[in-house]
């Protein structure tokens, strides 16, 4: 293996390191499929990013350039082959018995690697590796290259999944985690959710998917089935009526149109899920009823009133989240030149959200638009009232 690490150390040290990919396991049972390395920029340091491809899931970590050296010269005893990729040449590396062969040919790389973190996102899921249900809805190939036309899409999903990274913390730590996805369409969102909780952080996961369209909840059932994710199942069905007999941690919502959010994050609030993630669709309830003397110039134009419509709708819905007990946030899902529906709502349910405020001020916006609330309706459905009393 001497050889193997004289490669990999004077790469780091000439700054010309691009990636290390060690693959075919010897044993057919090793769990691990392929191993990973690639330098990155972290807080104006050079680090090396460590992939471990399993099976059913991938990990990562951050480690020093000794550390990396140490652990690749391991971990190639189990493998019969290396390929490292710097600016001026490539090795091709082959382990046997008898020690390890190189074959090294001129790299086509014309400038060094890029190490800003900033400059090549490293995604959660990332490119190169094939993703089996990545595959089976068309965004990446069989060996992992992301389709040119469906990027954007891969980016969405990435960036999706660093905010469900963000909420692992309020979820339980142990047992099952139950996920709803209430209007979960063709359901990309969907498996990446299960992907990243079930293969990622190794997590026993119970998901459903629900939606109203039967061919799609068939083709998303064939998917998980092909995929092996023997956790996840989609079914047909109404959000407002959905009855579940199990408590569910985390309630999803994504692109559900129009009033079919408020009823998934009113199904959110009866089931007291620890973690809602909704990215609403198509507000048109309070569009149709808003009066304000205070901005009617704002209402004289119909792309102005729209967009305000949309703001008045979600900011009213936080609102009555934090009365519910939700500690809320709006933030930007993706940028807006990918999608106009670039907004998600994230609650934790906490002990420390302000309920009194959150009361107040749903209640003065409503006095100031005079609308009606289809998520206000659904909460007095539940017997939860909106007046001081209930604060008691």
């Amino acid at each position: 293996m001497e050889e193997f690490r004289k490669i990999i150390e004077n790469s780091m040290k000439d700054m010309s390191l691009i990636k290390i990919t060690i693959s075919q396991p010897i044993q057919k049972g090793n769990q691990l499929r392929r191993v990973f390395a690639a330098p990155i920029q972290l807080r104006n340091q050079i680090y090396y990013q460590l992939s471990l491809q399993e099976e059913k899931r991938e990990l990562h970590e951050n480690i020093e350039s000794d550390a990396l050296i140490a652990r690749l010269t391991e971990l190639a005893t189990h493998f019969r082959q290396a390929f490292v990729q710097t600016t001026y040449e490539n090795y091709q590396v082959f382990f046997n018995r008898k020690g390890i062969h190189v074959l090294k040919q001129k790299s086509n790389m014309k400038a060094p690697a890029a190490l800003d973190h900033d400059r090549k996102k490293n995604y959660i899921i990332p490119e190169g590796i094939a993703a089996p249900f990545f595959v089976e809805l068309g965004v990446m190939t069989p060996d992992g290259v992301v389709v040119k036309s469906k990027y954007d899409k891969f980016r969405q999903i990435n960036r999706y999944l660093e905010f469900l990274r963000d909420i692992l913390i309020y979820l339980p730590k142990i047992g099952p985690l139950r996920v709803v996805d209430f209007g979960c369409g063709k359901s990309y969102l969907t498996f990446a959710a299960y992907y990243y909780l079930h293969d990622i952080q190794g997590r026993e996961v119970e998901m459903i998917g629900l939606d109203l369209k039967e061919d799609v909840i068939q083709f998303c059932n064939q998917v998980a089935l092909r995929c092996r994710m023997s956790g996840l199942r989609f079914e047909v069905g109404n959000i407002e009526s959905y009855e579940s007999t199990l408590p569910i941690d985390m309630v999803i919502s994504l692109h559900a149109c129009d009033t079919a959010t408020d009823a998934a994050l009113a199904q959110a609030v009866r089931w007291g899920s620890k973690v809602i993630m909704a990215v609403p669709c198509c507000q048109h309830e309070i569009n149709a009823q808003m009066k304000s003397r205070n901005v009617a110039a704002m209402q004289r134009y119909g792309i102005i009133q729209e967009r305000l419509a949309s703001l008045i709708t979600d900011t009213a819905r936080a609102e009555l989240l934090s009365f519910c007990g939700y500690r809320t946030q709006i933030v930007e899902f993706i940028d807006m030149e990918h999608t106009p529906k670039n907004l998600l709502i994230r609650s934790i349910l906490s002990p420390n959200s302000n309920r009194e405020q959150g009361l107040q001020e749903y209640l003065e916006l409503k006095n100031e638009f005079q609308f009606e609330f289809a998520f206000e309706k659904l909460l007095i459905k539940q017997g939860i009232s909106l007046d001081k009393k209930s604060l008691i």
